[in-house]
């Protein structure tokens, strides 16, 4: 009788050039990404005087727009038009961070690369918070509007900011193999790992059962995803987040020897645990990126959904979208990891070790929970990751068969896959889509930075003179204005 596994073996075997992808990523963190994340995270901070830290209570109170609250600047205003709240955006958003990165990307981050790797996702998050408003901003200046919605991304701000059509469609396609295919089988890997580590439940089963849940919502489009993500989004995060910070104050007496470890090992200064200096920041850089997406040009693609009144509104929700996936939820799952002291276990990896600490910790409830928890962080990413796709898809064609296709393989395909595939080949997989399209934004983000320096300078001003909602007219950048086409 014909068996998936031996198909899914069949092919793992196949792909002979897994060494040579291992090696390629290790090229392209290891000495290029890295420090041109960390360069640009720099620049972006000082160019908006720290945007990130002096306006958190502004992006706070922004959470609570209404969908329709702030349209002022919005040209040709359709009342059948379906708004996307700032807030729906924002939970989208946070649906792809939080996700499989939090719980198995930090565990792989730490075992991998020792607890150091843990002070290197913080750097990434603080430095990588100033690069995600810039390239949400740019989202939301650029965004077009199609049909009922609005839509955009680094696709549209690099072919009418940069008017280089070639590049467009580049980061157009690897996007869409990025995350509505690559992520997409990780996501799917991770909750058939959890789930047959806490039930023993078979990946023949639960793979097709994942690809039928999520092929029932994408096909309803970003609207039955926001509102979906919406929900989701706020139940997984909060009951995660109460029941670790629970663990952590039971546990306070360790913290100190946690954050010592962390700091230490962080530098070189602790031998033993994780290997080399290079592999700590390698590993904590990669898995911070692949959490919270700053600078990877994704979460622009939602970004540019909302309804605002200002482009600059957009760009900050989604800087405090890096807070939350990284300081909060990545932290959480670390410090649970190293209190347990199962982090040097080298059995341990990836959702596994995220298990087994909480059982350590809370018993045999533990497993069951993450397994729980790992199914709607990561089912919402795979929901998430999809709309990626599709709005990349929308950028380079109107046919409806296309994106049918897309919607196959994304939801269902690639999903039974990543359930069947190998851990290491659907993260090397990642790892390599990730660093090239990471790449292209990059170029994009920092040559059109100047106007959202200025569209930042003109938002504090107005902030400044007591208007509580600031208004964006597309007058105010006269040299791109014929390319604004959504403001007034």
């Amino acid at each position: 009788m014909f068996d998936l596994h031996y198909l899914c073996a069949g092919f793992n075997e196949l792909i002979m050039m897994n060494e040579l992808i291992t090696q390629v990523n290790d090229a392209l963190w290891g000495y290029v990404l890295i420090g041109v994340l960390v360069a640009c995270g720099i620049w972006f901070t000082l160019r908006t005087k720290g945007v990130q830290f002096r306006m958190i209570g502004e992006m706070l109170r922004l959470l609570t727009d209404s969908a329709t609250s702030g349209t002022e600047g919005l040209a040709d205003q359709n009342k059948n038009h379906k708004h996307i709240s700032s807030f729906q955006a924002f939970a989208v958003s946070v649906a792809t961070r939080v996700g499989t990165g939090n719980l198995a990307g930090v565990a792989t981050a730490i075992a991998v690369g020792g607890p150091g790797a843990v002070f290197w996702m913080w750097i990434i998050a603080l430095l990588g918070s100033a690069t995600a408003f810039v390239e949400s901003t740019l989202a939301q200046l650029f965004k077009e509007r199609r049909g009922d919605s609005f839509i955009g991304g680094p696709a549209y701000y690099i072919l009418n900011g940069l008017h280089s059509k070639w590049m467009a469609y580049l980061f157009a396609v690897a996007i869409t193999i990025t995350f509505g295919l690559s992520y997409n089988s990780i996501q799917a890997n991770t909750i058939c790992q959890a789930m047959h580590e806490a039930f023993g439940w078979n990946p023949l089963v639960v793979g097709p059962v994942l690809a039928a849940l999520a092929l029932a919502i994408v096909f309803g489009g970003i609207h039955r995803i926001a509102n979906v993500s919406s929900v989701l989004v706020p139940v997984m995060a909060i009951g995660y987040f109460i029941l670790v910070v629970v663990i952590i104050l039971m546990n306070l007496e360790h913290i100190p020897h946690v954050l010592k470890v962390i700091i230490t090992n962080a530098f070189g200064l602790e031998q033993g645990v994780g290997g080399a200096l290079g592999a700590t920041i390698m590993n904590g850089v990669k898995r911070g990126l692949f959490s919270n997406e700053a600078g990877e040009g994704s979460a622009p693609n939602v970004a540019a959904t909302a309804t605002v009144s200002h482009p600059v509104k957009q760009g900050l929700i989604q800087a405090l979208g890096v807070f939350t996936d990284t300081l909060l939820v990545c932290s959480c799952t670390a410090f649970v990891i190293l209190i347990s002291g199962l982090y040097n276990v080298p059995e341990l990896n990836g959702i596994a070790l995220t298990q087994a600490a909480l059982g350590s910790e809370i018993g045999s409830a533990g497993p069951i929970f993450i397994a729980a928890a790992i199914l709607l962080f990561a089912f919402s990413s795979i929901i998430g990751n999809y709309y990626y796709g599709e709005a990349n898809i929308r950028f380079m064609t109107s046919s409806n068969t296309v994106l049918t296709i897309y919607r196959i393989f994304s939801g269902g395909v690639v999903v039974v896959f990543g359930a069947l595939a190998s851990l290491e080949i659907v993260w090397n997989l990642g790892d390599l889509c990730m660093a090239m399209l990471t790449a292209c934004n990059l170029v994009a983000i920092v040559t059109l930075g100047k106007y959202v320096f200025r569209l930042l300078d003109d938002y504090r001003s107005q902030k400044g003179k007591g208007i509580k909602e600031p208004v964006f007219h597309r007058c105010q950048l006269p040299e791109i204005e014929k390319e604004l086409e959504c403001w007034d």
